[in-house]
């Protein structure tokens, strides 16, 4: 049961004075059996009022204001966690089809979870089922050829896709970062009928190594009959660790934004995220990474919409890596 120190630095930088900054926070530790919050303290530029709550996915959430004129907002998260090793083997678990129908049956959540979103290439998400041939296996079994088979055949590559990124885009590239990977199979599991939703988090850096240690990630969860929500990670083609520490769960990762809001004001903006996980043992593994973004103006209206925060890794802090 490893502790892990995180702390996670967010700065927008403005060229001008904005005002107005009004935004929303998913920094909080998902309430789950596996990983138990020792300390957790966060602050804000100006000190504003936080108003925390659960949204719909049953994420920490917190809304805040900045009315006064202002060139920064930095916003920083001190974690104290101890996770728990999640279940040992997914695969012991024999759950049917027929078992998953009858799950999924007048169950609105799960029922939203498996439905596949609108995309050009259907073609290629067949194709990928097929090659899964998933006939006559278990859910688990399903799901982990689907996480292997990403981790094959699509090449991590940082800086090639957005946030922005479709997963038609994803299929064209055979490439991508940690949250491409996470939404290329939740289509392909959704496709199949299977509930499964987008987890943002970390992945705290382990002797192994993996893709995406270090800063901010993504990964998948799987509703498997009988042992419920499953975390499974198609970059690193692993069932979760006790590495990985979930802070958001969603349809998408618009759902899990570390990040986001607006504000008024014409300028330039500058966004810096600091990830650093420190250990028991004193060693501590920081990640900096820089994103340069410019002010929009919508029929005439200088107002700038702050971006969702990814990991240059996964584009910039959620471009999860």
């Amino acid at each position: 049961m490893p502790i892990f120190k995180i702390h996670h630095v967010t700065k927008y930088e403005y060229e001008h004075f904005v005002k107005e900054s009004s935004n929303e926070i998913k920094i909080y530790p998902y309430t789950c059996k596996e990983q138990e919050v020792l300390q957790h303290e966060v602050s804000i530029t100006n000190s504003p009022d936080v108003q925390v709550y659960k949204d719909y996915w049953g994420n920490g959430s917190g809304m805040f204001q900045i009315v006064p004129l202002h060139q920064q907002i930095i916003i920083e998260s001190k974690l104290t966690i101890r996770t728990h090793l999640p279940v040992a083997n997914p695969l012991s678990n024999l759950q049917s089809w027929p078992q998953l129908a009858a799950a999924k049956a007048n169950n609105m959540l799960l029922i939203e979870s498996a439905t596949p979103d609108a995309v050009d290439n259907t073609v290629a998400i067949n194709l990928i089922i097929a090659e899964l041939q998933v006939e006559d296996k278990s859910i688990a079994q399903v799901c982990q050829d689907c996480n292997q088979y990403i981790f094959k055949n699509f090449k991590y590559t940082k800086g090639i896709t957005t946030v922005e990124t479709t997963v038609d885009e994803i299929l064209d590239n055979k490439a991508g970062v940690c949250q491409d990977f996470a939404h290329l199979m939740l289509q392909i599991l959704r496709t199949l009928g299977i509930p499964c939703r987008y987890v943002s988090g970390y992945i705290c850096p382990n002797k192994n190594g993996m893709r995406g240690e270090g800063a901010t990630h993504a990964w998948v969860e799987v509703f498997v009959p009988g042992a419920g929500w499953l975390g499974i990670d198609p970059t690193n083609n692993v069932w979760v660790t006790d590495n990985h520490v979930k802070l958001a769960v969603g349809l998408h990762f618009t759902d899990c934004t570390p990040v986001k809001g607006v504000f008024k004001g014409l300028t330039n903006q500058k966004l810096s995220v600091f990830v650093a996980v420190g250990y028991e043992d004193g060693q501590v593994f920081e990640e900096v990474n820089d994103v340069n973004m410019n002010f929009e103006v919508t029929n005439g209206k200088p107002v700038k919409r702050q971006i969702s925060l990814i990991d240059s890794n996964h584009q910039q802090q959620q471009q999860q890596q």
